[in-house]
């Protein structure tokens, strides 16, 4: 595990993590739902990443080789999709690839929670997951939870989250209206983003994905960290433009796409709350 005094992160060093994907163009690998696919791609196309859909099995181990890294996306599940999820996860463990799992309505139905809980045991890189999911995966009594919709606030899943990061030795980020990202000991706040972005469906999903190719180019606390703070700040400077969310996935691209050092600044914030101060 990184030593916390090594660990970078400001809002400064969000932009540089940001700076770091844009040079390396990490092709992203995402196994996720079909409501998720375009916004997704968009998303790490503004990013100045590579987007790639790739589910199936059958090419599991020659796309997870030439993958930076992988996001299982768990919204629309089926047998299939599930082997080709285990076939990728399996093969970038065996290539120390890092893939960051996204709980969709975990706790909805027993296989779907099973599933999710499966995964969370195969070491991913990050766990990034709405309050009611983290509850839910982590065992927590209360997750509630509708449909894919969280009914918890970020804040009543912390204790959650850090006691699902030391059971699966992921970094967990934890979203709502205040974001946290912990491995345990350590946590972080990240503030960013508007109430408007959760009435556009699979901004969460593309967030993941955002997840996924900032764990390409930084150790996983920092990805997750940085990817928050860089997606929050975009989101806030995106519906200033709208009048409602229809377009804010638009704006939300166009909003990654130019997005600097000063927008990151003026939109988002970063503290540790709790664990060593940096």
């Amino acid at each position: 595990m990184t030593e916390h005094s090594e660990l970078k992160l400001s809002v400064t060093d969000a932009h540089g993590a940001l700076e770091a994907v844009r040079a390396a163009r990490p092709l992203v690998q995402n196994i996720t739902n079909y409501v998720a696919m375009t916004i997704s791609a968009n998303v790490l196309l503004a990013l100045g990443a590579s987007p790639a859909m790739v589910h199936t099995a059958e090419e599991a181990d020659d796309f997870v080789a030439i993958s930076s890294s992988l996001v299982v996306n768990i919204g629309t599940l089926s047998p299939p999709w599930v082997e080709g999820m285990r076939r990728s996860i399996a093969r970038a463990r065996e290539l120390g690839k890092p893939w960051v799992l996204d709980p969709v309505g975990c706790g909805a139905t027993p296989y779907r929670t099973g599933i999710a809980v499966e995964f969370a045991a195969l070491k991913p890189a990050v766990i990034r997951g709405n309050a009611s999911e983290i509850l839910s995966l982590a065992g927590a009594s209360g997750a509630g939870g509708k449909g894919v919709d969280s009914t918890a606030s970020s804040d009543a899943a912390l204790d959650a989250a850090k006691a699902l990061a030391i059971s699966t030795g992921a970094v967990v980020a934890v979203t709502g209206e205040t974001d946290y990202v912990t491995d345990g000991r350590l946590v972080v706040a990240i503030t960013g983003g508007d109430a408007l972005m959760p009435l556009s469906t699979a901004l969460g999903c593309a967030l993941s994905a955002t997840v996924a190719a900032f764990a390409a180019v930084r150790p996983p606390m920092e990805a997750a960290v940085a990817a928050l703070a860089v997606y929050g700040a975009a989101g806030a400077d995106a519906a200033i433009h709208v009048k409602g969310p229809g377009h804010l996935p638009a704006e939300l691209c166009d909003a990654l796409h130019r997005i600097d050092a000063a927008t990151i600044e003026r939109h988002a914030t970063i503290r540790v709350v709790e664990g060593e101060a940096i």
